[in-house]
This record gives structure tokens, sequence and C-alpha cells, in this order.
């Protein structure tokens, strides 16, 4: 699988009930749930049958103490850590956490861009995590949204550092332009960003989990104590989309058909 730089390969949630967070995933996107073990006790794997999609950790007391709430972050890959680490503090970013190794599969380093949207950097060992694969198969992410301050910046910024390309422009009328992009020339769109409004309190990115049907999706969510915040609603392309919030207040969201 392609480690090439700019492409989200991992996404992690942090947590404040990390054994129901567990169970509310499992039972609302399908995933399969294991410990790792030593050296990366207290973290959870969750899997689309022998894909790894992402983690689960519980949230640090001092994020708890500074004001942090729960919320899924994801991991893009790059060649050089400290290089790029540097980039986005040229670029009005911000680091939250200095660059750190993770034991046995990399080294990372969590920052902000210049309007205080998470994500992390990541460099993978030699051989290591690359970009799940593409494809509408359930439990996979199938579409990375960024809800900037201002959507036009925020394209330059994460273009600036990761070469992503504008895709299509699509009109949202009030809500302004909703511009997709993708993480290579000529490569299918992979996301999209827009300029938030006022129910979205601060700049974030949203994932979508890949669903069998949205529906269903949706009736699960509810059934295991998570909110529905948006949705359903048809996209363009014939997908069906929904915005949630799990029972810890993290949001996320899920796209599947609907019929």
């Amino acid at each position: 699988m392609s480690t090439s730089q700019g492409q989200f390969v991992w996404f992690e949630l942090m947590t404040t009930d990390t054994a129901a967070a567990t169970a509310f995933y499992s039972k609302v996107i399908g995933w399969e749930a294991r410990d790792p073990g030593p050296p990366h006790q207290g973290y959870t794997i969750l899997s689309a049958g022998t894909v790894g999609v992402g983690g689960l950790m519980e949230l640090p007391p001092r994020v708890r103490e500074a004001g942090g709430q729960p919320c899924w972050t994801g991991y893009i890959t790059v060649d050089d850590l400290e290089a790029m680490a540097a980039r986005v503090v040229e670029a009005g970013g911000s680091i939250h956490h200095e660059p750190s190794d993770i034991p046995e599969v990399g080294r990372f380093a969590v920052v902000a861009d210049p309007q205080g949207a998470s994500f992390i950097l990541f460099k993978p060992l030699a051989g290591g995590m690359g970009a799940p694969p593409a494809g509408p198969t359930p439990g996979r992410v199938g579409w990375h949204e960024l809800n900037a301050a201002d959507w036009e910046p925020a394209f330059a910024f994460y273009s600036g550092l990761f070469g992503w390309t504008r895709t299509e422009a699509v009109d949202m009328g009030p809500m302004g332009i909703y511009q997709t992009f993708a993480t290579e020339p000529g490569s299918p769109m992979t996301g999209g960003m827009f300029t938030k409004n006022a129910s979205i309190p601060v700049p974030c990115w949203l994932y979508y989990f890949n669903v069998d049907h949205i529906g269903a999706a949706v009736a699960r969510n509810e059934a295991a104590g998570g909110r529905l915040l948006n949705g359903p609603h048809q996209v363009p392309g014939g997908s069906w989309i929904a915005q949630c919030s799990d029972p810890q207040g993290a949001m996320f969201a899920m796209v599947g058909p609907n019929g």
C-alpha cells in the first residue's frame, strides 16, 4: 500500500469511556475491536474485516483539564515529520504535541491548522501503515470533511503542505461553496471543505464512515445512545449521509446507500 505524503491513513478517537465507545461503534459501524497488547496496552484497534481503520484510547486527564472533549482525529502521512511540523508552524499553524515515537509503528506529531482544526502528522516505519483501500466497503472511511472558519485560506494551507488539488466546487446557495479535493493530482476526490455555519462552534475535521444502509445505521446509532445531528439526506452522486455524535459527545458521520 502507498505511503505517499498527504494521505489519510488512520483515524483515532480520544474518549472519556473507552469500553462504552468500543461497544457503541461495534454496534453502529460494525467494527471489530481488539487489544494489541504490549507495548500498546490501553489502546483499542478498530478493524473492518481484516483492514485496520483506526483506534481509540482514553482522553488524557491533562487534556480534559484544559477543556478537551472527546473527538476523532485523522493521521496524514508525511515523508519527513520534523520538516513538516516546522512547515505547519511557518504556514501559521501550531503544534499541540511535539514529534514523538509510537513504538513499532512510526513517529507522530499533533498539530492544528491556522484556524484551529487539529490533525496528526504521521511518518510510518518502513513497510508499515499505508493508505487503506479506497471504495465504499462498510467500516472504512469514505470521506474527509473540513468545517473551516474560511475554506479558501484553509485549502491554501493544506495544498501548500501536501499538494492537495481542487476537484469539484459545489454551490450550496446560502451556505456558500463546498470545495472537494484529491490528495494527488488526477486521483479520485477524497474529501471536501467549506466555511462552517454557527452551529459548529470551532473549525474541525469530520470523518464519514461507510455503512451498509444509512437508514439502518441511523437507527442503530439512536438505539445505542448516539444523537442524530443532521440528515439523513442525499448528496451528489446518489449516496446518503448522516451526521451524528456518540454517547460521549464525539462527532462523526456516516455515508452509504438508502435503499
